[in-house]
């Protein structure tokens, strides 16, 4: 059975100004990558906050592998990389990480050993050598990942850890979070990257104005919104409404279609159609149903939604309080 790493009971941190968030429950396995969403002003680094003893709640408690936060032997347990992330700029990368180890309290020797393992991890290597006023914002976000990992921590809580980032840095760091998941790291991933979360983490939840609206494995999340496409030539209007009636299934004109792709209607023309479908039979059926009429079925092939998708759909039409508000 999983050990439980986070288990968050009721979490509630209630500003005057109507910021924070509240009654959050949320449980973590050990070994998971945990994706945290939500609009610029949810509430989603206050709750990290908390977890890590940065702010105390007003109301609800926390534990991480059953230490309650903001204690001694909780934080033993965390590795951090805040949002805004400062480092002293007349240091070198390998001084700040040396730092970060001494306060962590590593001995010297572990501490030299893991300073180049992990300058190299992160994608520094000898640059650590430089001083931190010679590094790009990117360079500066890999140093912090290298200090959040120095004591070999069990959770890792991660607050935007691409957003300086280029592509290629994105990438580095989505491979190392999955190497660090493999080896048995809890991940706590606040992102707006959603391709990084969908390609990472085992569960999400999404926030709004402090509340969580909605949970689930990536998986489920997706797999419920399974879109079809249906590439078909010698389309009549007439077929349509049979297809419907016949297969059970609720066929439509597609909307959004692959690059360079155009769709017709007219009596001969090709026609792209789409439907959510989350039972391959009915594919199946729908095929065979368009074959025996006579028609050309070119392309039949599932568009999964991304993760972006689901976002959008789920906070449109809310209010957000907005990093401005």
């Amino acid at each position: 059975m999983t050990q439980t790493a986070i288990h968050i009971d009721n979490l509630t941190k209630q500003y005057d100004n109507g910021r924070g968030c509240r009654n959050v429950q949320i449980t973590v396995g050990q070994g998971e990558a945990f994706g945290f969403l939500g609009p610029n002003g949810a509430g989603k680094s206050t709750l990290v906050k908390m977890l890590v003893g940065l702010i105390t709640p007003t109301s609800g408690t926390a534990s991480l592998f059953g230490d309650a936060i903001g204690t001694v032997a909780a934080k033993r347990h965390i590795g951090y990389l805040p949002e805004l992330y400062r480092y002293q700029e007349w240091l070198t990368g390998s001084e700040v990480v040396r730092l970060h180890a001494r306060l962590c309290g590593l001995d010297k020797q572990t501490t030299e050993r893991r300073i180049p393992e992990l300058l190299d991890r992160v994608g520094i290597g000898n640059r650590g050598k430089d001083r931190v006023k010679q590094y790009s914002k990117g360079m500066q976000q890999r140093l912090g990942l290298a200090c959040a990992l120095v004591a070999d921590p069990p959770i890792l809580f991660l607050d935007e850890p691409s957003s300086a980032l280029d592509p290629v840095g994105r990438l580095d760091v989505r491979t190392l979070l999955r190497e660090l998941k493999q080896e048995g790291k809890t991940i706590f991933l606040n992102s707006h990257l959603l391709e990084e979360v969908e390609n990472i983490c085992d569960r999400i939840a999404l926030l709004n104005n402090g509340e969580i609206l909605r949970h689930g494995t990536v998986q489920q999340v997706l797999h419920a919104q399974t879109r079809w496409l249906f590439k078909i030539g010698g389309y009549t209007p007439e077929i349509l409404p049979w297809l419907i009636e016949t297969s059970g299934v609720q066929l439509h004109r597609a909307e959004s279609l692959p690059d360079g792709e155009r769709n017709g209607g007219s009596m001969g023309d090709e026609i792209w159609l789409e439907a959510v479908i989350d039972n391959e039979q009915q594919v199946g059926l729908i095929t065979t149903l368009i074959v025996n009429q006579g028609m050309t079925l070119y392309y039949v092939y599932p568009v999964r939604e991304r993760l972006e998708e689901w976002f959008m759909e789920a906070v449109s039409g809310l209010s957000h309080r907005g990093e401005q508000e």
